[in-house]
């Protein structure tokens, strides 16, 4: 099994070859092929590549499928014996990204 921990808009994540992750917006046209260079481990078989922050020369290829909009998170504030209630909602840019290549 292959699979390694890249970083990305600020998080780390888990990538394995052929599953799809939805991560924060990349400016990439859907149908794009991009390379995620910040790969902070790497295990590949019986190999183990720990990077010091990240791996040398070693890069995943993803495909950008499209661009969608996250759920709806609702945000409720209120000060008890004020008269103070806020209410928003806010929704998340994303991308999917198909992993193809480690």
């Amino acid at each position: 099994m292959t699979y390694a921990i890249v970083q990305l808009g600020g998080r780390q994540f888990w990538v394995e070859m052929g599953k799809f992750y939805d991560v924060d917006k990349i400016n990439a046209r859907p149908g794009q092929t991009i390379l995620l260079n910040k790969v902070l481990f790497l295990k590949k078989k019986n190999q183990i590549c720990i990077g010091q922050p990240c791996v040398q020369r070693i890069s995943v290829k993803a495909k950008v499928l499209k661009h969608f909009k996250s759920k709806k998170i609702t945000v409720f504030k209120m000060k008890p014996k004020k008269n103070m209630k806020t209410k928003y909602g806010h929704r998340q840019d994303c991308t999917r990204l198909l992993i193809q290549d480690i």
